[in-house]
């Protein structure tokens, strides 16, 4: 009875682990929420903030903080509308991204390309240089230039944890500590 017994629980120790969860192909993802941080120099001058980005194909919201955590800005786009929300309560709306960042700062960024830059792809089907793992680590894009630093690991399918993004006199570092991506 008792080597009945055991061979029985001897089987249930084998069983198989199940399979871990396998993320979808970069070129597949389409809504991410990541948290990190941002630092931004310009002709001299600099700002660092905490950063935290909803993303999916309709809109995005992005939330910008102090170091403190206190929110400094907000900002959201669908829909036809882009919002920018800021601490002391100014706001500021365009049709798009690209027009509010030229209210806002002067300038059309290439916003609607950040969602796929983030994610390690090209946005506009520019310059691209791929490391052995067929991951990017250099993009040229709307007179920007994009290195990828860091990535989660060495995997194929990992995502970018550090990139650095320059044009002219302007320099964007941003640093994800952590992606959630929808599924």
């Amino acid at each position: 009875l008792l080597a009945v017994m055991l061979a029985s629980t001897a089987g249930c120790a084998m069983l198989e682990p199940a399979p871990a969860a396998t993320r979808p192909a970069r070129e597949t993802i389409e809504a991410f929420r990541i948290e990190g941080r941002i630092a931004v120099r310009r002709a001299g001058e600099s700002f660092s903030a905490g950063i935290a980005w909803r993303h999916d194909e309709q809109s995005d919201e992005i939330v910008v903080s102090g170091p403190l955590g206190q929110g400094l800005a907000r900002l959201t786009a669908g829909g036809g509308t882009a919002l920018l929300e800021t601490s002391d309560q100014k706001r500021y709306a365009a049709a798009d991204l690209e027009g509010l960042s030229e209210q806002v700062f002067g300038t059309r960024l290439p916003v609607s390309g950040l969602g796929r830059w983030v994610l390690g792809r090209s946005g506009f089907g520019g310059a691209a240089r791929l490391d052995a793992a067929g991951r990017l680590v250099g993009l040229s894009e709307q007179g920007w230039t994009i290195e990828y630093l860091r990535y989660e690991s060495e995997a194929p399918d990992a995502l970018p944890e550090l990139l650095l993004a320059r044009r002219e006199d302007v320099e964007v570092r941003l640093k994800v500590d952590s992606w959630s991506l929808a599924r």
